[in-house]
Order: C-alpha cells, then structure tokens, then sequence
C-alpha cells in the first residue's frame, strides 16, 4: 500500500527538448528530468495546453507500469468541460471519439473490446502474413530500384507500416495511395489546423464509404468480419473510430520502429544474427528492440477520477498524468544496463505497447510485422547500412517518433 511521503515531488519546467530523442535513444534533458525523481509535476507549455497550473509526469517503470494498469483511479477519458469525466452506463462521447477505445472506460471499453480480441487471434494473423510478406518483397524491390543511396523511410518502412494496416482493415489496393496520403498529412504536425482538418474530414468521409460497403457485403477481413459478428451491435460511428485509432496507432508506431529498429541494428550488428536463429530468438530481438525503442513516447494522457497515492505521491481527483513509455522502458527497475541493446538477456516484461486495459489490441500484428521485414531486410540487402553520419538523420515531428528520412545504401 502507497503511503504519502513527506517531500512533495519537486516542480521543475522542461526544456525545449523534453520528449525529444538523440537518434534512437532519449534526449539528454529526459535523463536530467528524470533524475528529479520517478514522479515529477511539470509546469510550462504543457501544463499551459492542458489548461493546469502543472501536470504530473511519470518516468519511473514501476510507477508508469502501476498508472497505466490502474482504470479504477485513473481514465484516459480526460475532462472536456470543468465537470467531471464521463463515465458509467448511459453516458455519452463526443462525436469524434466515438469507438476510439483508448478513451473509452469500462463497462463501455469491455464491451467494445471483448469484439476486437477475436479478430486478433494467432490464427488470423498467421491468415495476413502472406500478404504482408508480399508487401515486404515489393517494397525491398522498390528500394532496390531507387538505386543507392535510397531512403529507407520513404520508400520501404512508411509503406510497409501504411499496407500491413490496410491489409487488416481490407482498403482496395487501387485506394491505397491517397488513403495513406491522407494519414501522414493528418499526422504531420508541422501543417497548419485547418489543412489538418481538411485532410481529417476526407479521411473519414472515406471510411464512411467503406463501412457503407461493407455493411452491404461483408467480406472476411477485418472490417467485415466485425460487421458480421456483431451487425448493429456496432455502430457505424464506432467502426469508423475504431479503424481511426488503428490507423493513426499502427501505421505510425510501424512505421518508426521499422526506422528506428534499422539504425539501432546497423549499430548493434552483433545483434544481427538473432533475426535468422530461430523464431524463438527473433521474437526475443524484436521484443528487445520495442523495449529499446519506444516509438510511442506517451499514451493518451490519465486523469484521476479519485485522490490517489501513487510512488508516494499524492494525485489529486482531476489532476493530470503523463507516463513516459519510453523513459520507463529505460529504467534500471525493469532491466539492468537498460541504455543497451541486448536481446540475449532475459525479456523484460516491457510497456512499449502500454500496460492493463488499453495494452495495444493490434500488438501481436505489429509484432509479426516487424519480424518479417527486419528478416527480409537484411536477407535481401545483407550489406545494408546508412549512406549519412547518423547525426545527419532528422526526425518526423509527428504524434509518433519516426526518421522523416533514413537514407541507406547495401
């Protein structure tokens, strides 16, 4: 049982690089934030846009770990008015976060869950691998075609992440290209808000469109297969949000580990040989590698419904918690020489996909994803490596950390 210390954890404003990385590993600043302690309150500009004189930030493993496991006294529906957040049976959703299940509470979460779980089984994704592999294979060719020096980024893991997303959801192939267009302008933090939301009502009248057809004639993907499953047990604006969150979670955090994953075998060769000595161990490196990574920085932001004590700390009802993915992950409390990249020691029961109720429903995808394309990768292009000091490698300002551009030769 947390017991209230005395010290109340120390205010400190962050600086310009708080959530910032050098390369694959966390910016120097998120060290030094973290040497204040495991539970921290923040002021700054990003209390200022949550509308809070401060905001609690957790880097520690074991604190992240128990916040996020804890739905009873945190939620991730964050509070849209001064009142308090909504929960319960009968309540309602702001439109736009209709079937976005990472907002979404129990008993409302469990329901909306308990009918994506079954279209993630091993067996249904064993169903996809052969379209992704082919996925794969097209765009190693489409790299090889570039000719050296090519960008890896652009050409082969943004397109990779893009299609294993709508092989899942059963977007037409002719579709592709402009659907995927319009989810990187969405993302792209540097456009402007009204673009932003141009390309947002486009993608969404799109979905519209495909949830429409396959209301008509369900097919046996994804998409279909919920529409047959669970007919009006699930609403369009809920199919639609739950392809939105799919999307905008797995295109992206794909997309960055696949870059990220790259450069940090490029400089962890003798990590290598692990991808091609046996499924056991290529599960372990990849396992080792979102560990390492965290291209999800931080999950949707936890508000207290209740006082709580958390690490010691008292968390008042309406205060809000950021947990820090990727500085828990590189916690001495979870694994020891956490800054290293060893997939031979023992796996560390990570949070890269998050932790309790809202853990990732699309990880065992991902994971499958990630595996066939490192292994193509370098049995295709075993001289593989980067055409640029690393130095040179600039970073996508986005929701999610990616390589905007990762140029490579083989």
């Amino acid at each position: 049982m947390d017991h209230v210390i005395d010290e109340v954890a120390p205010l400190v404003e962050p600086t310009a690089n708080y959530m910032r990385r050098t390369n694959c590993d966390p910016h120097e600043d998120m060290f030094a934030l973290r040497a204040h302690g495991p539970l921290i309150r923040i002021g700054g500009n990003a209390a200022i846009q949550m509308g809070a004189e401060y905001l609690w930030q957790a880097m520690g493993y074991d604190v992240v770990r128990r916040i996020l496991g804890d739905h009873e006294n945190f939620t991730t529906r964050l509070r849209l008015t001064n009142s308090q957040p909504i929960s319960g049976e009968g309540t309602t959703m702001p439109p736009e976060l209709v079937g976005q299940i990472a907002t979404y509470d129990p008993p409302e979460h469990t329901r909306l869950r308990r009918m994506l779980t079954p279209e993630f089984t091993v067996r249904r994704i064993r169903r996809l691998e052969p379209a992704i592999q082919e996925l794969i294979d097209e765009r190693v060719d489409a790299l090889e075609a570039e000719g050296q020096p090519a960008d890896l980024q652009t050409v082969f893991a943004d397109p990779v992440g893009g299609g294993a997303v709508c092989e899942l959801l059963g977007i037409p192939r002719d579709d592709r290209n402009l659907f995927m267009r319009r989810v990187r302008q969405n993302v792209d933090l540097s456009r402007g808000f009204k673009a932003r939301a141009a390309d947002s009502a486009a993608f969404n009248r799109y979905l519209d469109s495909l949830i429409a057809r396959q209301r008509r004639d369900p097919d046996e993907e994804f998409l279909g297969m919920l529409v047959r499953d669970h007919g009006d047990d699930v609403t369009d604006e809920e199919l639609r949000g739950v392809c939105t969150a799919l999307v905008l979670g797995g295109v992206e955090t794909v997309a960055g580990m696949l870059g990220f994953g790259v450069m940090a075998l490029l400089d962890n060769p003798g990590q290598r040989d692990l991808l091609f000595a046996g499924p056991e161990q290529t599960d372990r490196l990849v396992n080792e590698l979102l560990r390492y990574l965290s291209a999800v920085q931080q999950p949707t932001p936890r508000m207290a419904v209740k006082d709580v004590v958390v690490g010691g700390q008292l968390i008042k009802a309406g205060e809000y918690v950021l947990c820090s993915i990727l500085m828990a992950n590189r916690d001495e409390a979870l694994t020891p020489d956490p800054n290293v990249l060893d997939a031979r020691r023992a796996p560390a029961p990570h949070i890269g996909f998050g932790h309790g109720i809202h853990h990732c429903v699309g990880a065992a995808v991902a994971r499958s994803v990630l595996r066939l394309a490192y292994q193509t990768l370098w049995q295709r292009l075993p001289g593989l490596r980067l055409a640029v000091p690393v130095e040179r490698v600039r970073l996508r300002n986005a929701f999610i950390d990616s390589p905007d551009q990762l140029p490579v030769a083989w």
